[in-house]
């Protein structure tokens, strides 16, 4: 009888022992008991299972991080394009996770390459381009929607590259230089514009100041010839040469008048 009931005893033991489970503070654990779910997942710690009537799912809390293949997409201006993502989201609750959809992380990552296709394919090239993040937004608003009654929230959505075909690569390439031909003339003009100005008010200030156009002409004279030059061509204002010319003037008109 000792020895039946010791073996009896040790059976028991090693059975209790076969129901630990230990879950990681992670993870936690989904327990059907005859086929229904207990009300609330257990762990992390220790939890005990009592096998063959209970069943235990383990479910992570971590972040995943999906990475969404290539997709070709045509935008709404009718460009083809071929897009990547990646997708940021995790279990807030383990009960639906395991209840609502049969793989979770399966069906999160169909999802994601749906929406990457329906939102992309409602934008422009341009807008693709220049507002990624509001994009981004959009998609991780619309991920986290459909995916909430499977107890999943999508924290973050980032397009990672965007794939031009090599037509539209040339045609963007012809438009950022025509883009920066017109910036450059428009500051050329602009420069010219200022220089003008500027000229303009050097032209009244020596009209007002006589002497001051000497001192200019001397100044511009001292740096030609500090360069050791053979040739210096320098303009003599008309006012000191009309008083050399008045004579001349004079008897031409005397012989004019005389013939």
């Amino acid at each position: 009888m000792l020895s039946s009931t010791g073996i009896v005893i040790g059976l028991i033991v090693l059975y209790f022992i076969s129901c630990i489970r230990i879950l990681y503070e992670y993870q936690r654990g989904v327990i059907f008991r005859m086929g229904r779910a207990l009300p609330e997942p257990k762990g992390p710690g220790i939890v005990l299972v009592f096998w063959p009537i209970d069943r235990m799912v383990r479910v992570s809390l971590r972040t995943f991080v999906h990475d969404v293949p290539e997709q070709d997409v045509i935008t709404r201006d009718n460009v083809s394009v071929r897009v990547n993502a990646v997708v940021y989201f995790r279990v807030v609750d383990p009960m639906k996770a395991v209840l609502e959809v049969e793989d979770y992380r399966y069906a999160t990552t169909q999802l994601s390459q749906t929406s990457l296709r329906s939102i992309v394919g409602q934008v422009e090239l341009d807008e693709l381009l220049a507002e990624r993040e509001k994009i981004n937004r959009r998609l991780q608003e619309v991920i986290d929607q459909q995916s909430d009654p499977w107890g999943i929230k999508v924290s973050l959505v980032e397009i990672k590259h965007v794939d031009l075909p090599e037509h539209m690569k040339r045609a963007m390439a012809k438009q950022a230089e025509s883009e920066r031909e017109r910036r450059a003339k428009v500051i050329h003009a602009q420069g010219e514009l200022q220089a003008a100005e500027q000229l303009a008010q050097a032209a009244a200030m020596l009209e007002a100041h006589p002497m001051a156009m000497q001192m200019r002409f001397l100044q511009t004279l001292v740096e030609v010839g500090s360069e050791n030059n053979t040739t210096i061509v320098f303009p003599i204002p008309l006012e000191l040469v009309r008083p050399l010319l008045a004579p001349q003037q004079g008897k031409s008109q005397e012989k004019t008048g005389s013939a």
